[in-house]
């Protein structure tokens, strides 16, 4: 555990990312075809957890802490089968006060879950970007939880005691409860903050309890950052938070290996279209 509680604090530049499936849905894998033939030999079953849980304390919490809409997205797209049929695809979308996008996607099939949960601040605020991405089958759990910072912590000392000096020990809480989930580039560390929960983790449903508790956690961490927030009046620094969430949302669909795998269950057209 060490070593995690080492990345939080320093961000160690070590290979390989938690990849993503695209900026809609965040999957965890080698994303090659054997992939899927080999979950489907798993002898456990992953329909035993379920993301449903996740979404639904979102969009209470959500509704309890401002007024939902749903987005035009919603209107276009709310639940997809897969080509094969054997995938369910459930997508949300609203708008809020000071919230420009809250979007979910979630899949089950018999061999896996998956959940990708977003919520992006108006470019009037330089709140984080909130961020579940979690992938589960029958051998691992692999997740990326975090509040994606819009500029470089690294070289913006005020932008990262702002918004996440406070936070410090809810990150070193769950470093200490859930496994560091290995290397990372120093590209990633770009766009992750100092909080950032990386975890893989064998089926257990107390780690799964452990991760629902962060996933709650950090979201009412995140609501009261975008609660306290006041917004810009100078249309350069709007501008300026544009363009970050813009490059985040670049740096997801470029870096996604998995968006092979959305293309196989939808179709490429259906699968673009999903790219915010």
């Amino acid at each position: 555990m060490e070593s995690c509680t080492t990345s939080l604090r320093s961000f160690c530049v070590t290979p390989k990312p938690p990849v993503v499936l695209n900026t809609s849905v965040g999957v965890f894998s080698s994303t090659h075809g054997c992939w899927w033939r080999r979950r489907k030999r798993a002898s456990f079953h992953v329909s035993a957890i379920s993301y449903k849980k996740f979404i639904g304390f979102a969009l209470n919490e959500a509704k309890r802490q401002t007024h939902l809409v749903p987005s035009p997205l919603q209107e276009q797209f709310n639940s997809m089968i897969s080509m094969d049929g054997k995938a369910e695809l459930q997508m949300l979308s609203f708008q809020a006060p000071k919230i420009r996008l809250l979007r979910s996607m979630s899949i089950e099939t018999e061999v896996m879950q998956v959940l990708d949960f977003a919520v992006f601040p108006e470019p009037e605020f330089d709140v984080p970007i909130f961020c579940a991405n979690c992938f589960s089958t029958s051998s691992a759990n692999i997740v990326v939880l975090d509040l994606n910072p819009l500029h470089d912590v690294i070289s913006r000392r005020d932008y990262k005691d702002r918004y996440y000096k406070s936070l410090m020990p809810l990150g070193l809480k769950y470093a200490e409860l859930l496994p560091w989930g290995g290397k990372l580039t120093s590209e990633s560390l770009k766009f992750f903050s100092p909080i950032v929960l990386w975890t893989r983790f064998s089926p257990s449903q107390d780690r799964f309890d452990i991760l629902y508790s962060a996933f709650v956690d950090y979201y009412k961490a995140w609501f009261e950052l975008i609660k306290q927030a006041v917004g810009e009046t100078d249309a350069s620094q709007i501008m300026s938070n544009r363009e970050a969430q813009h490059r985040y949302l670049t740096w997801r669909a470029e870096k996604d290996p998995g968006h092979g795998m959305l293309t196989k269950l939808i179709g490429e057209r259906s699968s673009k279209v999903h790219i915010l």
